[in-house]
Order: C-alpha cells, then sequence, then structure tokens
C-alpha cells in the first residue's frame, strides 16, 4: 500500500513538473538567431556605374524674336560647324527699317556731340540725344543677332525642326523638346553623370582619372577624367552627383549611348557581411540588415555598393553600422524592428 502511495506521488510530481516546464517555455517568446560580429575590412575600391553619355554642350537654336519668317537654313542635320559660322538667316526686314532709322539717329547723336562741345545746346536735350542713339544701336545689334544666327560654339547639327519659308513663332514643333529651328551639340568630349556615395565624398577629386567602356566597342576602354564635384549631397539617397569627361575625338562615342564607368579609389576601409544577411523588401530594391540592441533585433536599411562572391559590401542609410556590432546572421525572416530576441550557438 505504502508503495502504490508513494509511486503515485511521483507521477503527480513528474506531472507537476512537465506541466511547469511547458508553461515556461509557453512564455518565452524570444526570437533565437544566430549572430556575428562586424569587422571593417580593406578592399580595393573600383566604383563601377552605368550611365548615359551626354553632349558636352546643347543648344536649341531659334531667335530670341518670334513672328520672323525663316528666309534661308544653310545647314543640315549631321553637318559639322565652326564656331561663328552662319546658320540660318531670318527675315530682314526689321533688320532693314531699324538699321535706317539708327543712321538718322546717329547723324542727330554726332551734330549733339558738336555743338555740345561750343556750349550751343542744353544739357538735357544733349542727354535725351544720347540716350536715344544708346537706345537704338542696342535695338539694331539685338536685331541682327536674330536675323543672322550664328553658331555659338563648334559642333553638330542633330536637328532640324523647321523649313525655309515658315514663321518661326516661338513653339517647339517637329519633334522639339524646347522652341527652336535647329539643335547644335558639341560631342568632343563627352560627358556623363554618375551618383556616388556620401562616403567617397573626400575622395573623388576634380582631375580624377576615369574609364569608360560600352558593349558597341568591345575591348576598348575611353579614358576620361573628374570635371566636376557637385559641392551638395542628397539626403534621400545619401549620394553627391559628378560630371565626368570623356576625350572624344574620333567621335566614336554618340549622345544617348550606354556605357559602364569605372572609378579606381585605392584601398578603403568598408563594411563586408555576408551577403545572406541582407533582405530584400518584397516588390521593391530596397533591402535592410538586423543589428541586436539590448536583446533586441533593431533594422537597418542600407545600400549594396559591391559584391564578392558570396559577401556584399553595405552602406547604412537611417543609422549607423560599427565594427563589433552583432548582425543576424540567421533567424532574421521573422523578426521586425525591436522583435526580442535569443541568440544561440553556432
Amino acid at each position: 500500500m505504502n508503495k502504490k502511495l508513494f509511486l503515485s506521488a511521483l507521477a503527480v510530481l513528474a506531472l507537476a513538473s512537465c506541466s511547469t516546464k511547458e508553461k515556461t517555455e509557453e512564455v518565452d517568446n524570444r526570437i533565437p538567431v544566430k549572430v556575428t560580429p562586424i569587422k571593417s575590412s580593406t578592399v580595393q575600391r573600383t566604383l563601377s556605374y552605368s550611365a548615359n553619355l551626354e553632349a558636352n554642350e546643347q543648344v536649341f537654336f531659334a531667335p530670341t524674336l518670334a513672328g520672323t519668317r525663316i528666309k534661308k537654313i544653310n545647314v543640315e542635320v549631321g553637318d559639322r560647324v565652326s564656331k561663328g559660322q552662319l546658320l540660318v538667316e531670318m527675315d530682314a526686314t526689321n533688320f532693314t527699317q531699324q538699321e535706317l532709322q539708327f543712321k538718322n539717329i546717329e547723324l542727330e547723336y554726332n551734330r549733339a556731340m558738336k555743338l555740345m562741345e561750343t556750349g550751343s545746346i542744353s544739357q538735357q536735350n544733349y542727354d535725351a540725344a544720347v540716350t536715344k542713339y544708346e537706345v537704338a544701336k542696342t535695338t539694331l545689334e539685338n536685331l541682327k543677332e536674330n536675323t543672322r544666327l550664328l553658331a555659338p560654339f563648334s559642333g553638330v547639327i542633330t536637328g532640324k525642326f523647321m523649313e525655309e519659308g515658315e514663321l518661326y513663332s516661338g513653339g517647339a514643333f517637329g519633334g522639339a523638346s524646347k522652341p527652336a529651328i535647329l539643335s547644335l551639340e558639341q560631342i568632343n568630349p563627352m560627358k556623363a553623370y554618375v551618383a556616388i556615395a556620401e562616403n567617397y565624398y573626400t575622395e573623388i577629386k576634380k582631375g580624377m582619372k576615369v574609364e569608360l567602356s560600352s558593349d558597341i566597342y568591345k575591348g576598348r576602354v575611353f579614358e576620361g577624367k573628374v570635371n566636376i564635384v557637385y559641392p551638395t549631397i542628397d539626403p534621400k539617397s545619401r549620394t553627391f552627383q559628378v560630371e565626368l569627361l570623356f576625350d572624344n575625338k574620333d567621335e566614336a562615342l554618340k549622345p544617348g549611348m550606354y556605357g559602364t564607368i569605372e572609378i579606381n579609389v585605392g584601398q578603403t576601409e568598408a563594411t563586408v557581411i555576408q551577403s545572406v544577411s541582407v533582405l530584400k523588401v518584397q516588390g521593391s530594391n530596397d533591402r535592410y540588415l538586423f543589428l541586436i540592441k539590448d536583446n533586441k533585433a533593431k533594422r537597418v536599411s542600407v545600400k549594396v555598393i559591391n559584391r564578392y562572391e558570396d559577401k556584399v559590401e553595405v552602406l547604412p542609410l537611417d543609422g549607423e553600422i560599427h565594427e563589433g556590432d552583432m548582425l543576424v546572421s540567421a533567424g532574421q525572416a521573422r523578426l521586425v524592428d525591436r522583435s526580442e530576441v535569443k541568440v544561440v550557438e553556432e
């Protein structure tokens, strides 16, 4: 009898122990994760970007005065022109009339100058003659510029949007994005713009050499340089803009051409981690990772800068990542920001 009672008591104790253990396990809602410390790595930095090439200079060519008929267009698309070359001649009626008026005003001005020397004209009349002459001269020069349209720089005619005999109204016609009769582009050198991560701001200098390659010219590398480093940083993308120039003496490069640009900035310290630690927001290119702070997950948005086999270099966008921070390397798929975690051994 005593033996039966003893066994029953043991069974009750065992059940109570299991029940307590189950309750303890049920209240532990921490998410198990594996972590690895972040270490700073020294990498040979070659920045690579894709960009569309642009003409170094472009102008949509037209007179500033609307309502004038086009008398003659002296060039066609593809023609190479020199600075100062006559491209378009507009109807000269207004210019001719103003030129005749100016000659009469000039005579009055010269007469006023001689009378002033002898004191035979009042200061008021003299000032009026001078003002009238200067206004007429400026008007004539403006009409001349808008009657004989000269090339402001050497380049190539890349668009013709109107024909001889048409009335220039000041609107955009013939596929032009701006009001224009012609478009003129300078294609030597060519230029491109790239947005570079802010942590390289002190390393990018004006005059630094860059290289451009294109699928059109297999095996050929076009040399260029950094021309402008813009002095501001975009607070949203954490990048700054850089203008690059590429020599194009043989005019192999064309506006709109797509190319890959590489900038060697030497060795630098970077945050390189296992690529599996970086998660991607579904439906977008936004990426993030989790650090452990005070036994809680902290979500940090990052930008992937470079890839090295199974590792990636990342740049934080909305926080900071320091050497020694504990990075979640497994179990991160179940986490949200501030999730309580339980670190388990590898």
